[in-house]
């Protein structure tokens, strides 16, 4: 490749547009110069490259990509920009095109839903494709967010009757019996984050409405049990929580019509010392039947602070070392 230096400009529609892709103080350029190894200038609404064919090349696709996903309404984040270099620079420009470019929904308040990677990219479409999916990965990678946008999408869409979602109610660290309220109060904390997801994405009355005539129901794993869930999208977050036993039961509750999504980080599992993850294990036992697609996520799929993808890697490698000692012991 030569190394003759080049230079081409970029013109952008005003300065609101440039603060949006260069970040506030020129935060993202400076990611960007780092990443793709030459020099940027802006200038009024002119931003120019300067570098090595390659390089310059590499800087172009990248503005381009991020003004495509600005220019859809979506504020950019240092992830965006860190990602889409990476992406780029392994020759993988049609797959993030296509990746931006889709939509999942669009929330009450107008803004887009879309995967921040490939890894949740794969994870929509195994949803789509598949009438049970298992996505299993660490905290961050939108496991939850994501299978609640799918859910809500089919209901409109009318594809569905009902969402139904679930969690395991596993007393980590807390006594559920020393909380104040009945069983509803009691139980809510742990159905918190699933909440959470629905408020953002259909608003509050959008989501009382559907809860108060049955089209979305929030309940305890423990409620599911003699249950058969026909024309509905469920849900069960935070699996790594179940028995295997209850992942059985819950897998059984499948009905006609329905689709279910089980997400999980099977590296936090609250449940008593020697018990197996229902996760864990029916990743393994269900791994070759048909209808039924499991997504593995990884670090670079967490689209979080980027402390948190430093602090998985920390424990992840403070684990391995762990269990190596643990094993030379034994030996």
């Amino acid at each position: 490749m030569s190394r003759e230096q080049v230079k081409t400009q970029f013109e952008v529609e005003d300065q609101q547009e440039m603060v949006g892709i260069l970040g506030k103080n020129d935060e993202f350029l400076h990611i960007m110069q780092d990443g793709v190894s030459c020099v940027l200038v802006a200038r009024g609404n002119i931003i120019s490259a300067t570098g090595t064919e390659e390089a310059v090349n590499l800087a172009t696709q990248l503005i381009e990509e991020l003004l495509f996903l600005y220019r859809q309404g979506l504020p950019l984040t240092t992830h965006d920009v860190r990602y889409s270099m990476r992406m780029l620079s392994e020759g993988r420009q049609a797959s993030l095109h296509r990746m931006f470019a889709e939509t999942v929904v669009v929330t009450n308040r107008g803004r887009q839903v879309k995967a921040k990677t490939l890894g949740q990219w794969n994870y929509l479409e195994t949803i789509r494709h598949n009438v049970i999916t298992i996505g299993i990965g660490p905290a961050g990678t939108g496991k939850t967010y994501l299978a609640v946008a799918m859910a809500v999408k089919a209901l409109k869409a009318k594809e569905v009757e009902r969402i139904i979602l679930t969690r395991p109610a596993v007393e980590a660290g807390e006594k559920l019996g020393f909380l104040p309220g009945d069983l509803q109060d009691k139980v809510d904390p742990y159905l918190r984050p699933l909440y959470d997801a629905l408020y953002d994405i259909m608003g509050l009355e959008a989501f009382q409405k559907a809860l108060a005539k049955g089209a979305i129901e929030v309940a305890p794993l423990a409620y599911m049990r003699g249950r058969t869930l026909n024309d509905s999208f469920i849900i069960l977050d935070e699996a790594q929580n179940t028995t295997q036993e209850q992942m059985k039961m819950v897998l059984t509750r499948f009905g006609f019509g329905s689709k279910m999504v089980v997400t999980g980080d099977v590296t936090q599992v609250d449940l008593p010392y020697g018990k197996r993850s229902g996760l864990d294990h029916a990743a393994i036992v269900l791994k070759d039947t048909e209808g039924i697609g499991i997504i593995h996520f990884a670090e670079k799929d967490v689209v979080r602070h980027e402390i948190v993808g430093a602090v998985i890697r920390a424990y992840e490698k403070y684990e391995l070392e762990h269990k190596k000692k643990t094993l030379a012991v034994e030996d």
